[in-house]
């Protein structure tokens, strides 16, 4: 492409020090489109009028996006029309420059490349007013604003630039998109389960769910004591404990198993958790870790255990307290140093919404808690798993298995949600109901007792990609650990 220098009104005197621009590449993109209308779709997947640092440019290549896209002609002569009346540039008229323009345009090879130059000047001025705008909010910050929600805010907008302004790949041909398919179904033979998704480590929920899936928001649901932060935790470890990367031809580290974690715990401390894991990994009650009434054998088991857990990618943040825009913004932050294949959340009411939607109502508050999380795995492009309590109201039936109406204090749970799942334990209500010994109550209760001893039901009330159903899990209270339900004759999962 050559093109010669034609004078802009946007030209500062030299000894200034100017923002990145180029306005030879922004006038040898437009002269090759006006040339050849072919050349506008080789840059129009990934370049925008805002991408121009000259306003006439944006004007111009705006104008011919809009009549090259509906099948006409972008000429000089067609844009006249639409630009006859717009101020000159320097001393010509927008007609006469267009004309200038495809004058000096002999050549349409080199378009994409002006296209992406021109693409990444423009980020390069949205990095400099980022700079700017924090240096100036730090300087002037007003009384109430905290220095940590200005480097939130820094991060969210550093994140989106990086996400957003990505080149597109546009139309991909049939071949690639079968290649791209084998792909997956090679990534899902070798993960673990043959799944799509990243494996729980628990067979029968696997079968159902496929693993859990990127961007999806997975509720895990249940009343107290029913063992939502052990399944958790249960589940977090497995993924984390999985977890292996490959190399790939770029030098980038791509999960091909498992996945590396980050676990928000704002209802226990980082160590309560770890405890927790160290505990079912170990085969030592969580109780005798607390008071150091171990043997010495359990505490080698702990220092095994110990050994093993450092090695897993498994990231625990124990802040409590935090609000959704906080979460999100160290969600980004371990995506970025780190990486991130899948998030925790125990629990979503212990999250905090804007002070806004806090002084409306807790139920638009939690609205805003669980819109903003599914955005989040969206952005993030990882799933995440959130655990949430259930109303009262569970209590009062006299079958307590939850359903999706428990949900507490919001119907947008259920909405943002792709998947629902509740944790019940029959043996938890029965040991409650312990009639007299000696009658026959007490022999019929005895009977349920050994029955529904160490079981649990996972109840899927939601999946929207799947079926719904239960799936049987044996839980061991002492160790808080889930593991999968061994089925009579190699029978599958009882589903509802």
């Amino acid at each position: 492409m050559a093109v010669t220098q034609i004078k802009t009104p946007d030209e500062e005197p030299q000894g200034y020090r100017r923002v990145p621009h180029n306005v030879e590449a922004e006038q040898a993109l437009l002269g090759a489109v006006l040339v050849n209308n072919e050349a506008f779709y080789r840059v129009s997947d990934f370049l925008e009028p805002r991408h121009f640092h000259d306003g006439v440019h944006a004007r111009i290549f705006e104008v011919m996006s809009q009549i090259i896209r509906a099948n006409k002609a972008a000429t000089p002569v067609t844009l006249k029309t639409f630009l006859d009346n717009d101020p000159p540039v320097g001393e010509l008229t927008v007609p006469q420059y267009l004309t200038r323009l495809a004058a000096a345009a002999t050549t349409v090879i080199n378009a994409e490349d002006y296209g992406r130059m021109v693409h990444d000047l423009a980020t390069r001025r949205e990095l400099i007013g980022i700079g700017e705008d924090l240096v100036n909010t730090a300087y002037d910050a007003p009384a109430d604003l905290e220095p940590s929600q200005q480097i939130e805010t820094a991060e969210q907008r550093l994140y989106e630039l990086a996400e957003t302004d990505k080149y597109g790949s546009g139309f991909l041909g049939f071949a690639q998109a079968v290649r791209g398919a084998v792909d997956m179904a090679n990534n899902a033979y070798k993960r673990d389960g043959h799944v799509s998704g990243i494996a729980t480590g628990f067979r029968d929920l696997d079968e159902m769910l496929g693993g859990l899936q990127a961007s999806d928001l997975v509720i895990l649901a249940g009343r107290p004591a029913m063992g939502k932060t052990a399944l958790a935790t249960n589940i977090a470890f497995n993924m984390a404990r999985a977890h292996r990367a490959e190399t790939q031809a770029d030098g980038r580290e791509k999960t091909v198993n498992g996945g590396m974690i980050g676990f928000f715990s704002l209802e226990m401390s980082a160590e309560q958790l770890a405890t927790r894991i160290l505990s079912e990994r170990a085969n030592v009650g969580s109780d005798k870790i607390r008071r150091g009434k171990i043997l010495e054998s359990e505490f080698q088991r702990l220092v095994d255990a110990a050994q093993e857990l450092e090695q897993i990618p498994l990231y625990i943040d124990a802040t409590g307290g935090l609000t959704i825009a906080q979460l999100a913004a160290r969600a980004r932050r371990l995506k970025r140093q780190r990486g991130l294949d899948a998030l925790v959340v125990d629990y979503l009411q212990l999250l905090q919404g804007s002070s806004r939607r806090a002084n409306d109502s807790r139920v638009q508050e939690i609205t805003e808690i669980t819109t903003g999380l599914k955005a989040l795995a969206k952005e993030l492009d990882v799933p995440i798993l959130a655990l949430s309590q259930l109303s009262r109201q569970v209590e009062a039936r006299e079958d307590k298995r939850p359903q999706l109406a428990d949900l507490r204090e919001s119907g947008s749970i259920e909405q943002d949600a792709d998947v629902v799942m509740f944790v019940y334990r029959d043996e938890y209500y029965l040991k409650n109901r312990k009639p007299k010994e000696g009658t026959e109550e007490f022999l019929a209760w005895e009977a349920e007792m050994e029955a529904a001893h160490g079981l649990a039901e996972l109840i899927i009330g939601k999946q929207r990609h799947g079926p719904t159903g239960t799936v049987t899990m044996h839980f061991d209270g002492e160790f808080t650990r889930f593991s999968n339900y061994t089925h009579a004759g190699g029978m599958p999962a009882r589903m509802d």
